[in-house]
């Protein structure tokens, strides 16, 4: 029976646990979309973690929907993550790389030459972003043309390439929380009616042809995704029906034999029975690792891996105040709170002064 804090193999990566560090968005890029030298520290503190996911990472310049948010596009930004991957590896951790395309969830001022954001649809989504003028709503997007979808799935194979070049382990796409792919898989927003609107077929084609570049580009064993069936987040309205569209989505992708799919269960964040889905349904549709989110405390998350209807759980925000999150979790030790002020934007504060179990006893 295999336990939380067992390794695992996911696809052509040997993970020591299977504890994995949620994707974080921080704030703390440097000019360029760069990670800066505090995100190399923030990383290596944590490279305990079976897998980091790193924070969400714009495949291109449009894809960016938040200030000081990185990158994964250009040279310096691959220069930039090859020092915060380096940092990992040389502590023993395992690292891959979120690719991220907001869609709509943007502001004119983040976007090149004041554009609007892109998104499956024309409407404008009823959420906010953090721009240099502080948290504002969102932009109203323009719908991608059929002619420019090409350009869309070609920036994340682009992005794919820079991540290894950059020394990642692999990626993992970001296909959740009301972001870009999102966009187009829900009919309560894709309100298309080409070739990527209307039937579920239709609606997951982004997503397939997105997969399918990533895999060509760097191997199924070094790809995953993330997925959030239900979740509100980003304006997202619920699908008129989510388990038929995800668990379509999913099978179309058991083919490419990615490294792990890891499904945010409930409302993002929030509560877990948000809305009524199977995930175990959409388990049995994909066959490879299985990644669990969302909520997940120690015992739940041993439960559950033992159990066998996960393989690893990612810890998103229990990760921030505790860089030894796996030895707190292995030593039933209590976790340190963290300070909500300095989740988003800032230095050091709240990002790489959180102590470990031994520097907070000696303290």
């Amino acid at each position: 029976m295999p336990t939380l804090f067992d390794p695992i193999r996911i696809g052509d990566i040997d993970l020591a646990n299977r504890i994995v560090m949620a994707p974080l968005t921080r704030n703390r890029a440097a000019a360029g979309q760069v990670p800066s030298a505090l995100a190399v520290e923030y990383y290596r503190q944590r490279a305990s973690a079976g897998l980091i996911v790193s924070e969400a990472t714009q495949v291109c310049a449009e894809g960016q929907g938040y200030l000081d948010t990185p990158g994964i596009h250009t040279a310096a930004q691959v220069a930039g993550w090859r020092r915060v991957t380096d940092a990992v590896h040389a502590d023993g951790g395992r690292i891959v790389a979120q690719l991220w395309h907001v869609g709509r969830i943007s502001h004119v001022s983040l976007q090149p030459d004041g554009q609007p954001p892109v998104s499956s649809t024309g409407r404008r989504a009823e959420t906010r972003t953090l721009t240099a003028e502080g948290w504002v709503p969102v932009s109203a997007p323009r719908p991608l043309r059929t002619d420019e979808m090409p350009a869309v799935v070609a920036s994340y194979r682009h992005a794919a390439r820079c991540a290894m070049d950059a020394g990642f382990d692999g990626v993992e796409v970001h296909g959740a929380n009301g972001y870009l792919i999102e966009q187009f898989l829900r009919d309560s927003i894709n309100d298309r009616s080409d070739a990527y609107g209307g039937s579920v077929e239709n609606r997951t084609r982004l997503l397939v042809e997105v997969m399918q570049a990533v895999v060509a580009e760097i191997g199924g064993g070094r790809t995953g995704l993330r997925l959030s069936p239900v979740t509100p987040a980003n304006d997202a309205g619920q699908d008129s029906d989510p388990q038929a569209l995800y668990e379509h989505a999913v099978a179309q992708l058991a083919p490419l034999k990615l490294a792990f799919v890891e499904v945010v269960e409930g409302s993002t964040g929030g509560p877990r029975d948000f809305a009524p889905f199977d995930y175990a349904a959409l388990r049995r549709r994909f066959g490879g690792s299985w990644m669990v989110n969302n909520g997940y405390q120690r015992q739940t998350a041993m439960d559950i891996v033992a159990g066998g209807a996960a393989d690893l759980v990612s810890f998103g925000r229990p990760f921030i105040g505790n860089p030894d999150l796996v030895r707190r979790l292995r030593e039933d030790k209590p976790l340190a709170a963290f300070d909500k002020k300095t989740l988003y934007g800032g230095g050091a504060g709240g990002y790489t002064d959180y102590p470990a179990l031994d520097r907070a006893a000696a303290a």
